[in-house]
């Protein structure tokens, strides 16, 4: 699905921006006029992208990066961002040496040893630097060692560290360090000067087709048949031009293949297309309300299992979190109420051991609105606990829970008093303070194993001066 819509996408998109660009280069238009085949293929190839820092960001505000329609966006970006780096590797124009051979087996003994190091470094600067290493130090030197491109070095560096557990956590700390190096990218076109009329023009002609766009993506993903809403939310997530367009077109423009001011009119455009998307994206569900049997139309069937509706079945109590506490209660439900409770939560590995132990289990992320959109409930759910790890995450998840029913009880977990009187804020019913109900817990099974099964002091001991024990 991801491999399929980002090549049909990547061909369309250069092909139809291109043929664009020659329709307006036909005008007479400044900066147009004078483009070549290569050229108009090279802009085209720019205008391709969509950007992964926009939609990175987008994702996570609305805590989306696990949902259907996030993971697929993420996929198409990964994939772009290849195609870019192949596009930079091609126009680089160095033969490579005779023991680039020798590249493979290099990286085949450095991988272990990097997975090492990743194993045993902390959460803090050590992981910090020991990204910059593997992708400066080892990736980009080695491949500049022997006249390979450095930035193929650096992929192929990331590429040997993703499939490692802590993966995530290191791209995390190493994507504010993106940022800031793409800040100062921007900063550097910025300083060759304001663009001119005719870069204004370009950029605005341009930022017409991003309905086009929209659409061509939301068509394919429905062509591999996810459902018209995570084909849409897919769509309006990558329908921005890309930062590593200009990076693309300043490396085209460093080999001559394109001229001077392209840069300028793609920069106009990129910025302008993060504007329309940010209102785009704040549509979206509108989009949906206003649209939905139109886009439905667009569906083939059977869905992807991925993205199928979730038939939550005959349960009637759902628990969200299945961690320890989660656990207690979901066990806790069972026993009083029989095999009408359902326990959620994001994590595989928890879900197929919790699975194995025989409890109503299902993969589901409480907080992003795609569960919530595909899950199936029904009107007499009784109630609904929340026990996750996080307090914000509970407090998210609470929302979620009134949004999408609004008359069911529900109860949470806190640690602390303030974040009981939060969570009672956001409508929770029933709201227990970890700490404070552990504490009492204790101090009732203790004097239950001193004075008797009921926990109460005899009256003797009840009335004795404090003093006397």
């Amino acid at each position: 699905m991801v491999w399929g819509t980002a090549n049909a996408f990547a061909v369309v998109a250069t092909t139809a921006t291109a043929g664009m660009l020659w329709v307006v280069a036909q005008l007479g238009l400044p900066l147009a006029a004078d483009l070549d085949l290569v050229g108009l293929a090279v802009i085209g190839f720019a205008f391709s992208f969509c950007s992964t820092v926009f939609t990175v960001k987008v994702l996570e505000e609305g805590n989306e990066t696990a949902s259907v329609a996030g993971r697929v966006a993420i996929g198409v970006l990964i994939l772009q961002d290849v195609f870019a780096v192949a596009f930079l590797v091609a126009v680089g124009g160095t033969r490579p040496s005779p023991l680039a051979l020798l590249v493979v087996p290099v990286f085949l003994l450095v991988g272990p040893a990097l997975w090492w190091l990743l194993d045993r470094v902390g959460h803090g600067e050590t992981l910090v630097l020991l990204g910059f290493a593997a992708a400066v130090g080892i990736g980009a030197e080695l491949f500049e060692l022997v006249d390979l491109k450095p930035d193929l070095g650096a992929l192929v560096a990331g590429i040997l560290l993703a499939a490692h557990r802590r993966a995530p956590e290191l791209a995390g700390r190493l994507l504010d360090f993106k940022d800031l190096f793409l800040v100062a990218f921007f900063l550097s076109i910025g300083l060759q000067g304001f663009p001119s009329g005719a870069a204004w023009a370009i950029g605005g002609i341009v930022l017409l087709v991003l309905p086009l766009r929209t659409f061509l993506l939301f068509w394919l993903f429905t062509r591999f048949r996810l459902r018209a809403r995570t084909s849409l939310g897919a769509a309006l997530h990558l329908s921005t031009f890309s930062e590593f367009g200009l990076i693309v077109a300043a490396a085209a423009l460093g080999e001559g293949l394109i001229g001077e001011g392209r840069l300028a009119t793609l920069a106009v455009a990129v910025g302008l297309s993060f504007v329309a998307a940010s209102v785009a994206g704040r549509l979206r569900y509108a989009l949906h309300g206003r649209l939905g049997e139109r886009l439905t139309a667009f569906e083939r069937h059977p869905t992807v299992a991925g993205d199928a509706v979730i038939d939550i079945a005959d349960a009637r109590i759902l628990v969200f979190g299945m961690g320890r506490v989660g656990t207690g209660a979901y066990d806790e439900l069972v026993v009083r109420r029989g095999g009408r409770v359902l326990g959620v939560d994001v994590d595989e590995t928890k879900l197929l051991r919790h699975i194995g132990r025989g409890r109503n289990v299902i993969r589901g992320d409480a907080l992003d609105r795609d569960f919530w959109e595909r899950v199936r409930l029904h009107p007499d759910i009784e109630f609904a606990v929340v026990t996750m790890g996080r307090h914000h995450a509970n407090v998210e998840c609470v929302k979620r829970v009134r949004e999408f029913l609004p008359d069911v009880r529900i109860a949470a977990v806190a640690n602390y008093p303030d974040q009981v009187a939060e969570l009672q804020a956001v409508g929770v019913d029933v709201a227990r303070n970890l700490h404070e109900e552990a504490g009492q817990a204790l101090a009732d099974d203790a004097l239950g194993a001193v004075f008797g099964t009921d926990g109460r002091l005899p009256r003797h001991v009840a009335d004795a001066p404090l003093g006397g024990y």
